[in-house]
């Protein structure tokens, strides 16, 4: 059911791969509630051709843009007003890949050319997103930005590897530009710190399976959904937030503040006599 949340306001997502990305469900709920934007994501994920149907479905324009490129970024800003009829009310960013986790590299022998391209891909190309928006003036007075975050950003998720440093980052990044930002539009910049979610992002991530199982087991409320994660993003490209921002908000069922839960020790206990001594 809609509550007309975003009605007459103009955005531009970027990140929508398929339909179990956080992004996809993300314009969809936008569109659901009132709001126009233009779709993009690097050429390369455009070319599998399902950001099409989330075009057709919420009536969008797509843009390809490398957003490591300060010139793809531009253009694409550039373009989206033209496209949309003025300056824009919320962005997401909604991009994280690490080639040293897809290579299945350990954390003590990562290879840092591939560490780099992780920086910028998952971290860098935020601040270059506000950069050129802040440049652009792209932004309306008051306008929304959101990025997607995780908790391995503070604590040590095995298997998450230089992923961890770039949320890190990228929440740094949050609270710096948040205030510059702030200060001079009153854009408010925060991040989603969410579950362990099934994307095609995610499932890359080794022990992904058990990742996800013990954090569900953990959190009170459960593991949150994409599709609540949705929820939670369009309440802060709202004026219902309108001063929340540098924050990390954590959107996790939770688990962010347990230590053992009683489901969690009940599994733990069950196996402990199955173990070797040594672990």
């Amino acid at each position: 059911m809609s509550h007309h949340l975003l009605e007459g306001k103009k955005g531009l997502i970027f990140g929508a791969l398929n339909d179990k990305s956080i992004a996809w469900k993300i314009a969809e709920k936008a569109h659901e509630e009132g709001a126009v934007f233009v779709l993009s994501n690097a050429p390369f994920a455009l070319r599998l051709g399902e950001i099409d149907q989330l075009a057709e479905k919420t009536g969008s324009k797509v843009i390809a843009a490398d957003a490591t490129s300060l010139e793809d970024l531009e253009n694409l800003l550039i373009q989206s007003q033209d496209i949309l009829g003025g300056k824009i009310d919320f962005l997401l960013h909604s991009i994280g890949m690490s080639p040293n986790v897809r290579k299945k590299k350990s954390y003590d022998d990562l290879d840092y050319r591939y560490f780099l391209q992780t920086l910028d891909i998952s971290a860098l190309s935020f601040h270059k997103m506000l950069q050129a928006a802040k440049k652009l003036d792209a932004l309306n007075d008051y306008a929304s930005v959101v990025a997607l975050s995780y908790i391995a950003s503070q604590r040590t998720f095995y298997g998450y590897n230089d992923m961890a440093d770039a949320k890190a980052l990228l929440e740094s990044i949050v609270r710096s530009f948040g205030y510059i930002y702030g200060r001079s539009k009153g854009v408010r910049v925060n991040s989603i710190s969410q579950s362990p979610t099934m994307t095609t992002a995610g499932s890359g991530v080794r022990g992904f399976d058990g990742l996800f199982d013990y954090a569900n087991r953990i959190s009170p409320l459960g593991n949150a959904s994409a599709e609540e994660c949705a929820d939670y993003c369009l309440t802060l490209f709202s004026d219902l937030t309108r001063k929340v921002t540098m924050q990390n908000l954590f959107h996790d069922g939770g688990f962010s503040s347990m230590g053992m839960s009683e489901r969690a020790m009940g599994v733990y206990n069950k196996n402990l006599d199955t173990l070797p001594e040594e672990w």
